[in-house]
C-alpha cells in the first residue's frame, strides 16, 4: 500500500468477501504522509506518548508508521475515519481496538524496511515477516524453535533449502503465537507443524482443522507467514506435539518486532516436492500489485 491515501478499494472488496485482508507497505512509502499528518498526535493516540519518548529515531518513526498504517488499514475495512479508532495493547502484546471496531481482530508485524498488518472479523489472526536474506544458524536455534521432528526433517536437506524452510517454519510459530496472544512467552517445540499433500501447513493436533496458515514472498526478498483461526475470538490452542524424541530444552523465541506494548491474489504456487516431509522452499504468491496479500480462498478459508 503505497501511502494514507490508498488506493484501499481492493482491501475493502476482498475484507466483505472472506472477512479478512492483509496489506503490508514500507516505513519509508509512509514517513513523509505520516510525519506531516496534522492528526499525527490523534492517530498515535495513547502511543503518543512513548512516540515522544522513544531514545531511537528509527525506532521511532517506525513505531509511528507502523500504528498509522494499522489505523489506516482498520480504517478502510469498518469505514470510518482513522482518528476515531482507538488502538491498545493486551498483556501479551496483541494489539486490539477498543470501542469503535473492538469487534475487528489486528496483527502487526515488521522487519526491516517491511510493515505488515492483518485484519480480520471471522477470527484471530497473526502474520510475522522475515527477510529471505537473513542468516541463521540452525545448529544454534534448532532446539528452540523446532519439534524432534521437524528438526530431524530439516537437518535432512541441503543448507540452502534448509535455511529457508526454517524461515518459513519459523515465521509460521510466530504468527500463530501472536494470533494467540502469547508473544515471546510461546515455546515454540511445544507447537509442532506438518505439510500436506499440497505442501500446505497444518497444525499438529489441529484435528478439526480451525487454523488455516499460508506463507507468501512479499517484494522478492520477505517471507510474510499469516495464521487465522475461523470463527473464535479466543480460539483453543492445539494439542502439543507428541514427544518422539528428547525433552526440548526451553529458550527464548525470536525477538517480537512488533511494535510493544504491542485483496485480491493468485492462488499460491506450491513448493518443490518436500523432503522428509518439510517443504524445500516457501510457499510464494505474488500479491496483486505488489501491495495487498488475500488469503486463500474466494468466500473465506481455503480448502484445509
Amino acid at each position: 500500500m503505497p501511502g494514507p491515501e490508498g488506493p484501499w478499494e481492493e482491501v475493502q472488496e476482498r475484507f466483505e468477501r472472506t472477512g479478512r485482508a492483509v496489506v503490508h507497505a514500507t516505513w519509508g512509502q509512509w514517513l513523509t504522509p505520516a510525519l506531516l499528518d496534522p492528526a499525527l498526535r490523534t492517530l498515535l493516540g495513547r502511543d503518543w506518548p512513548r512516540f515522544r519518548r522513544h531514545p531511537a529515531p528509527a525506532g521511532r518513526l517506525v513505531l509511528a508508521v507502523s500504528r498509522i498504517l494499522l489505523k489506516h488499514t482498520a480504517a478502510a475495512v469498518l469505514q470510518v475515519p482513522a482518528g476515531r479508532l482507538d488502538l491498545a495493547a493486551l498483556p501479551g502484546g496483541r494489539p486490539v481496538l477498543r470501542g469503535l471496531g473492538a469487534d475487528l481482530q489486528v496483527s502487526l508485524a515488521h522487519t526491516d524496511e517491511l510493515i505488515v498488518v492483518g485484519v480480520s472479523r471471522a477470527g484471530v489472526v497473526g502474520v510475522d515477516a522475515e527477510p529471505t536474506a537473513r542468516r541463521i544458524s540452525f545448529d544454534a536455534l534448532r532446539e528452540h524453535v523446532c519439534t524432534a521432528a521437524e528438526a530431524r526433517r530439516l537437518a535432512a536437506l541441503p543448507e540452502a533449502e534448509r535455511t529457508q524452510a526454517f524461515l518459513r517454519l519459523w515465521t509460521l510459530k510466530e504468527a500463530y503465537a501472536k494470533a494467540l496472544g502469547h508473544g515471546m512467552r510461546r515455546r515454540f517445540p511445544a507447537i509442532g507443524f506438518e505439510w500436506d499433500e499440497a505442501i500446505t501447513a497444518r497444525l499438529t493436533g489441529d484435528t478439526a482443522r480451525e487454523w488455516v496458515f499460508a506463507t507468501h514472498l512479499v517484494d522478492e526478498r520477505y517471507l510474510v507467514s499469516q495464521a487465522y483461526h475461523s470463527g473464535q475470538a479466543h480460539p483453543r490452542q492445539a494439542a502439543p506435539p507428541q514427544p518422539d524424541g528428547p525433552p526440548q530444552p526451553d529458550g527464548p523465541s525470536r525477538p517480537d518486532r512488533s511494535p510493544q506494548p504491542e485483496g485480491s491474489s493468485r492462488p499460491e504456487v506450491p513448493c518443490p516436492p518436500p523432503v522428509g516431509g518439510v517443504p524445500t522452499g516457501p510457499s510464494l504468491v505474488q500479491p496483486y500489485g505488489g501491495r495487498v496479500l488475500g488469503f486463500p480462498g474466494q468466500g473465506g478459508p481455503g480448502p484445509r
